[in-house]
């Protein structure tokens, strides 16, 4: 017996120093995050109908005390109308071995609430458990069943019907096999019937995968291991264009899908119109002198009179958009009621309009599964094209479509099917920010001129939002910018272009401006910064927010639109000058200076001239930004313009 008992404690030494070690080796392996999963496990089996069940298995290691901060509760997301779900255990599993049950079929409680919303209040839910007091090294262990799927549509009863998906009969998902925490394995499991032919695509990665049949099913089972989060970078895409996803479908092409979303709104009868749209359609087309016109003018009304709030309005929610009656009376909807009531006055113009899907701020992949989160229409013009109309993103913005959305996917809703189309990269001169400047130096360092700032695009649409405010405080706005080339600039005189028909030609603003003592004479030389060097109005040139000291990147980024800026400064010095800072050699008077960087997507030139003869110093710079999405390799020219936009701020230095 004493025998035994010794091999005991000797056992449960080993043991002991086994976990121990296995802590210490987590600890390290792991320093500097807060939690490890060490497993997540989903199971999700179909039926014929499209209705999945889904099962998923976690177990997290708490590895310091935020990481038991931010698990004392665990919730799950749902909506009512399309999903079901429920936990069935949660274990605790302490550092010391033992096992507490938190929650299961005989014990606990879960706590189910209206999920906090913001602009979309469509009754979405969340089911709690309070998990209570963790400890560093303590692991959470739960399980958690779902049925349904992600949007609702067309709910009507209490039966399962309501979690069949909208394109019934088929299925899809999107599984990120990344995480903002360190995974030790996940696994992924699907059961579909073998004549749902399911196909998949793994991207931006390697997963192992096995297939396996039982009768008339296969399952497909992938896994990884070892998934370290990745370094954020500033501005950097979004985590499923860059890490490794893998997403399934049963849908057998885009043109189907593209025929089911055009049957399921016309079946609805989303587009219908009423005689208060139809008359309010010929009311507003009273002023279109062409069939652009026409367009135009429909798009902005929607755009500017159809306010982004979405709330409940009962059956119609998800793929399905609303009516035209619900969205004209309300006056109010998300992304697909607005472009529903734009397809809607479209059509009671004549024309030939749908309703499209897209993805904003991520890829859409080359699979047709549902990779979308955003509605936009088309309307195709007399002869046979088609133009891309989004009413959500262009409220007070001179163009149709945002070109915020260039280089982005989309599915056009069309009776004859189509395919999965891009919009192309919108040309930098068509988003340009122009600022002129023309002054006179006086001797006593006052400088007096006048500046204008005009814009087109997304450049206007950047420069325009100064007035959405109250008009009360728009002369505060206009005055706030010029501060910030100085605090002393006094403003003679603002004029502006009328924000109230924004759409009949680009914004400009022009100011008439003094600054006292702007320029330092220090015998016989000057100093100063041109106006145009200043960083003012940076809302229309979002380059400037990019940290140029980042010398690498690894993974591709964003700004918010393609752009160019051009800004042209006219300076009367009070006598004869020469440069010299910036020069060429600081030995050497140059009467000019260039710096310029020419890169593929990105480039920057500018030029400082001086015309002793008529007492004049020009300063001239050219911004090229040619992208909204660009590669890592594309960093290096990006960064180099936005240092050298940044070095316009640079005093210039001149002598007799």
């Amino acid at each position: 017996m004493r025998r035994s008992f010794l091999l005991l404690l000797l056992l449960s030494a080993f043991v002991g120093g086994l976990m121990a070690q296995q802590t210490d080796q987590v600890v390290n392996r792991y320093k500097g995050y807060h939690q490890l999963v060490r497993f997540d496990s989903t199971k999700v089996m179909m039926e014929e109908s499209g209705l999945s069940y889904v099962d998923n298995h976690q177990r997290i290691c708490m590895l310091d005390w935020t990481g038991c901060k931010n698990n004392n509760v665990i919730t799950i997301d749902y909506d009512p109308l399309s999903a079901y779900v429920e936990f069935v255990e949660v274990k605790i599993h302490r550092a010391d071995g033992t096992v507490e049950t938190v929650y299961d079929a005989d014990n606990g409680k879960v706590y189910d609430y209206v999920a906090p919303a913001r602009l979309i209040y469509w009754g979405a839910s969340q089911k709690m458990v309070e998990v209570g007091h963790l400890n560093p090294n303590d692991e959470l262990e739960f399980r958690t069943r779902r049925k349904g799927y992600t949007y609702a549509l067309l709910a009507s009863g209490d039966d399962d019907a309501r979690y069949i998906p909208p394109m019934k009969g088929h299925f899809y998902d999107i599984v990120p096999f990344w995480s903002k925490n360190p995974v030790m394995e996940k696994t992924y499991e699907v059961s579909v019937l073998t004549s749902k032919n399911l196909q998949y695509k793994v991207y931006n990665g390697e997963l192992e995968t096995t297939t396996s049949t039982e009768g008339d099913r296969t399952i497909y089972r992938f896994s990884k291991r070892d998934i370290m989060p990745i370094k954020s970078e500033p501005a950097m895409l979004a985590n499923n264009d860059l890490e490794c996803k893998l997403i399934l479908t049963t849908a057998p092409d885009w043109e189907s899908k593209s025929m089911w979303f055009y049957g399921v709104n016309e079946d609805y009868g989303s587009f219908n119109t009423i005689p208060a749209v139809t008359a309010k359609v010929k009311e507003l087309l009273q002023e279109a002198k062409s069939e652009q016109d026409s367009i135009s003018i429909l798009t902005h009304w929607v755009a500017d009179n159809i306010r982004y709030a979405g709330i409940s309005m009962g059956e119609g929610e998800g793929y399905t958009l609303h009516n035209a009656e619900m969205n004209f009376t309300d006056r109010c909807g998300v992304c697909k009621d607005k472009a529903g009531m734009l397809v809607t006055m479209l059509r009671a113009a004549g024309f030939e309009s749908y309703a499209c899907m897209t993805m904003a701020h991520e890829r859409i992949e080359d699979i047709p599964a549902d990779q979308f989160n955003h509605s936009v229409c088309v309307v195709r013009h007399r002869n046979g094209k088609f133009e891309l109309l989004d009413p959500t993103w262009v409220p007070n913005v001179r163009e149709l479509w945002s070109s915020a959305e260039q280089q982005q996917g989309y599915l056009m809703g069309l009776p004859q099917g189509a395919k999965m189309m891009y919009t192309p990269v919108s040309p930098a001169e068509d988003h340009y920010i122009r600022i002129y400047d023309t002054c006179a130096v006086k001797r006593n360092g006052t400088i007096k001129g006048t500046l204008t700032i005009t814009a087109e695009g997304q450049s206007d649409a950047a420069v325009r939002s100064i007035f959405r405010t109250r008009m009360s405080e728009w002369e505060s706005n206009l005055e706030k910018e010029m501060l910030r080339i100085d605090p002393r600039v006094v403003i003679h005189k603002v004029t502006h272009t009328d924000n109230d028909r924004y759409w009949e030609q680009p914004v400009t603003i022009t100011y008439e401006y003094e600054i006292p003592n702007y320029v330092l004479f220090s015998g016989d030389y000057m100093l100063f910064t041109p106006i145009t060097g200043h960083d003012f109005f940076r809302r229309a040139m979002g380059h400037l927010n990019f940290n140029e000291d980042m010398t690498q990147r690894e993974y591709g980024f964003a700004d918010r639109c393609s752009r160019m800026v051009e800004t042209h400064d006219y300076i009367l010095l009070p006598q004869r000058y020469r440069l010299v800072f910036p020069s060429d050699k600081a030995s050497n008077f140059a009467p000019s200076f260039r710096r310029a960087h020419m890169g593929k997507n990105a480039s920057y030139n500018c030029v400082y001239q001086l015309d002793p003869k008529n007492f004049l110093m020009t300063f001239d710079q050219q911004v090229r930004l040619e992208q909204r999405v660009y590669e890592a390799s594309d960093w290096e020219d990006f960064r180099q313009v936005v240092k050298m936009h940044k070095m316009a701020a640079y005093e210039v230095l001149l002598v007799k």
